[in-house]
């Protein structure tokens, strides 16, 4: 590949074509062209010259739409510099896998790297350069809409994820391996958090849980190679994250040596304004660019005032220079100098897009992100068995969720005729609408009840319940669905639940009165298929949650590794001065790590090689786990630590490592962990990063709940009498 003099192109730049370098737009402005537009839109002003002199299209996609734009782009720029091409490739591009927290639920790394690569062949034929994921916000808040974005709680957990996403978006060269993009991790920082669950709202927590809990899986991405960050909405330590100079430029560029392009989300420059820490345009860009923000999504502060700050000297010229530089080395790195169409190819798109080789995965994926809930002897079904089919999803494709923007519903089965395919002893009824029922679907759906032999009920949130701007207070399923489980259970036969939803809901009136529930989440174009493999028994669900249930709204947050209290409760104490709610548990309706399957496992002997850890060895922990069931299944053991005294006050419960085993029935095996000294560190009161001496107890099994106990002392070999 040939050498670009980069910073020779610079400096032949005028002022207006460097800051015009630093402008994303949507496709509306190109040529009539329309982009999907994701946040507020307003009259910009935007000039022809800053549209022909812009560095990035934002949500544009088609082999051929893009090849136009790129050509029409190049006749007119001086310098012939490229357009990137972004968009939202989250959980795919037209193969729509589940959503990023069904992913999660998979525990599969490998197939969540699959799934990224699929998406990233499909977006490159298609003329995407860039996508904006993944998305590695640590969730607690189920109310937040976009924890379907996410893997989970956990930021052991969302840190493996992070780096199998990037491997499998990136691959091991962007300008060798065309089919690849560029990935984008986001929301720089602790989006995840927002006070109340609110979508955009204030996040406040102190550095150390920030370091701690927060930042591990962005930094898990970056130290995979992640091209590019995006800024995030929300505050931290009371600076909007795109205006804040500790976090993007001491943190993420000094510290952690990030040198990729930084990118605003959506008008998250110009909200520096309504924040109350910008009293204008020309300050927001001021501070947005001092942050180190590169580049500027969809609000025109840097066109507009960028030109009037530096030559007034409030900014720096070089600070301009080396954010149009870092665009230009990702424009580079993705070969688009040489090829600046790169891989867009409108045969090959035919080719390559829902190609049957990417269904597979999608299906494969699909069936390993399903959770299964409860079971009381009612799934796997029997093909012979006459089914109802009920509910607002039972024949509804809107099973795709949020940034699925490419999917297409024509492209996906729904779940009644994915059923037919594999049995013909199946009656369907609507039993409600999503929100709202009516007597007459009650009445058909009592019909088609009493006629069957077991009743599959397909209940849920519309797609547009959850994701960006879909923050709920009451999680529960709405009330028409609530009102129709009811009136089947006055039926008297079995009934199993199937759940289409983005977020873990509050269960009351779905738990207690199935007989069965599976977690299907939203399961992307394949997803109706895998359900019907699940519920036929073609496939034994094995998902394990990565975020908790929790039994009411008012509980939370409420998560697995949360932090005791000085007057803990146990669940049983009748001490009142204790650390509880009088109407409802401590703990969640459904732990992190719980997932039933068709098959049981007993787990045995656990055994650590060692009670005693030293800085430079490792102890070896095992446990033997039997399938005892009839099934052949796959368990996912998880290994949790808790350090029983500490500098700062530790979770109860850590986890530090997992294996996934697939057993025949009746087989034993051995599993063994290696921990080592380094997973035992955590950030002091000095924020050191470090271990401590002392006791910590061991924690294997097939919950964070359901475990065996051990324990083992760390011993450094060295004393500090200062401490």
């Amino acid at each position: 590949m040939a050498q670009i003099d980069l910073k020779s192109i610079i400096q032949n730049m005028t002022l207006e074509e460097k800051v015009a370098q630093l402008m994303q737009l949507s496709g509306n402005f190109y040529y009539g062209l329309a982009g999907e537009i994701t946040g507020p839109f307003e009259e910009m002003g935007i000039s022809e010259f800053v549209v022909k002199n812009s560095g990035s299209v934002l949500g544009v996609s088609g082999a051929d739409t893009v090849r136009k734009i790129q050509a029409e782009h190049l006749k007119t720029n001086r310098h012939g510099i490229p357009l990137l091409f972004m968009a939202d490739i989250v959980h795919g591009f037209k193969t729509i896998f589940p959503i990023p927290l069904a992913v999660g639920c998979s525990w599969d790394m490998e197939l969540a790297e699959k799934s990224a690569e699929v998406a990233a062949s499909e977006a490159a034929v298609a003329g995407v350069h860039v996508t904006f994921a993944p998305m590695v916000d640590l969730v607690r808040d189920p109310r937040w809409g976009r924890v379907l974005e996410t893997t989970g709680e956990d930021s052991y957990l969302n840190s493996a994820f992070a780096k199998a996403f990037v491997r499998g978006f990136q691959g091991k060269d962007l300008a060798v391996d065309q089919m690849r993009v560029a990935a984008c991790v986001k929301h720089f920082a602790a989006y995840g958090a927002p006070e109340g669950g609110r979508d955009y709202n204030t996040v406040n927590m102190s550095e150390r849980q920030l370091r701690e809990s927060y930042l591990s899986a962005y930094k898990a991405a970056l130290d995979e190679g992640c091209e590019m960050v995006m800024t995030s909405f929300n505050t931290v330590d009371g600076i909007p994250a795109t205006g804040n100079k500790w976090l993007m430029r001491d943190l993420l560029r000094k510290e952690w040596g990030f040198d990729g392009v930084l990118i605003s989300d959506w008008g998250a420059v110009k909200e520096l304004i309504p924040h109350g820490v910008a009293g204008n345009e020309a300050e927001a860009a001021r501070k947005a660019i001092l942050a180190g923000v590169d580049i500027e999504m969809m609000t025109p502060c840097y066109i507009r005032s960028l030109k009037n700050l530096i030559e007034s000297g409030k900014v720096t010229e070089t600070l301009l220079d080396e954010a149009v530089l870092r665009i230009l080395k990702l424009k580079e790195k993705l070969g688009l100098f040489e090829n600046p169409y790169r891989a867009a190819d409108a045969v090959k798109e035919k080719e390559v897009i829902l190609s049957e080789s990417n269904r597979e995965v999608a299906c494969e994926l699909a069936e390993k992100s399903c959770v299964l809930l409860k079971n009381d002897n009612v799934l796997p079904l029997d093909k012979q068995q006459n089914i109802a089919l009920i509910g607002p999803f039972a024949q509804s494709s809107d099973i795709l969720g949020a940034w699925s923007w490419q999917g297409e519903v024509d492209n996906t089965a729904n779940l009644h005729e994915a059923l037919q395919a594999l049995t013909t002893n199946v009656t369907v009824a609507q039993g409600s609408h999503v929100e709202t029922i009516t007597d007459e679907q009650v009445t058909e759906a009592i019909e088609a009840a009493k006629a069957a032999d077991v009743i599959v009920l397909a209940v849920g949130e519309y797609a547009s319940m959850s994701g960006e701007a879909c923050s709920r207070a009451d999680i529960t399923l709405p009330e028409a669905q609530l009102h129709l489980i009811k009136q089947m259970k006055t039926i008297n036969k079995p009934i199993a639940v199937i759940l289409f939803n983005g977020r873990p809901l509050d269960l009351h009136g779905v738990l207690d009165e199935a007989d069965a529930v599976l977690e299907a989440w939203y399961p992307g174009t394949e997803g109706a298929s895998a359900i019907a493999n699940i519920l036929f028994g073609k496939v034994n669900p094995s998902g394990k949650l990565t975020m908790s249930f929790p039994h009411t709204a008012g509980q939370i947050p409420v998560y697995y590794n949360a932090y005791n209290t000085g007057r803990p409760y146990d669940g049983v104490s009748r001490d009142h001065y204790l650390s509880k709610y009088l109407d409802i548990p401590n703990k969640p309706l459904l732990p992190f790590g719980f997932g039933l399957s068709y098959t049981n496992y007993i787990y045995e002997n656990l055994r650590l090689s060692s009670d005693t850890m030293t800085a430079d060895e490792q102890i070896q922990v095992s446990v033997t786990i039997t399938n005892t069931g009839n099934y052949t299944g796959e368990e996912i053991v998880q290994l949790y630590i808790r350090d029983m005294t500490g500098d700062v006050v530790r979770p109860v419960k850590e986890l530090k490592d997992f294996q996934k085993v697939s057993l025949n029935p009746k087989e034993t095996k051995e599993i063994q962990f290696q921990l080592t000294e380094a997973q035992l560190r955590y950030y002091h009161q000095d924020m050191s990063f470090t271990s401590d001496e002392g006791l910590f107890e061991i924690y294997v099994g097939g919950s964070s709940e359901d475990v065996l106990t051990g324990g083992f002392t760390l011993k450094k070999m060295y004393t500090n009498l200062n401490d």
